[in-house]
């Protein structure tokens, strides 16, 4: 199953990471990675463009945000079945909140421990491809040793 996931994501610490995980877990899943919100739209789009099974977004960028993008793409019927995971370093859970009002699939706290971190993706991935499109939602809480419990 070679499947398209779109990654939205501004840091470039954070793009390595993401890269380096996944590929480790699941070499047949391809990544596309932009680095604004603005730009996801425009790709999902695009003419021809293969659309992806799943994105990952970041909340916190510059210009228009994770919670903007997920308006906007849950304001359009045909990407009804994308599924919008929200990766993120905030534990606000006001944010959250904000997220999946707003449509998002699930929000997951990014762990800083890069052996949590793959963990985390790799579970992620499993469970979205093994879902049917807006099943259910599923929330991940921050782990033990995250920085803002410290």
């Amino acid at each position: 199953m070679n499947e398209l996931v779109l990654v939205v994501e501004d840091s470039d610490e954070d793009i390595e990471a993401i890269a380096r995980a996944i590929g480790r877990s699941h070499p047949d899943v391809r990544l596309e990675f932009l680095r604004s919100g603005s730009g996801v739209l425009p790709r999902l789009d695009g003419a021809g463009a293969e659309p992806p099974r799943l994105v990952l977004l970041d909340l916190n960028m510059p210009g228009e945000g994770g919670l903007d993008v997920i308006r906007q793409v849950r304001a359009r019927a045909e990407f009804d079945a994308l599924r919008l995971v929200v990766f993120t370093s905030s534990e606000n859970q006001a944010e959250a909140d904000a997220c999946y009002a707003a449509g998002a699939d699930s929000y997951i706290y990014k762990p800083i421990n890069f052996a949590l971190f793959q963990s985390v993706l790799s579970q992620t991935l499993d469970y979205w491809r093994s879902r049917e499109p807006n099943v259910t939602q599923t929330v991940v809480p921050p782990p033990g040793d995250s920085s803002a419990q410290a």
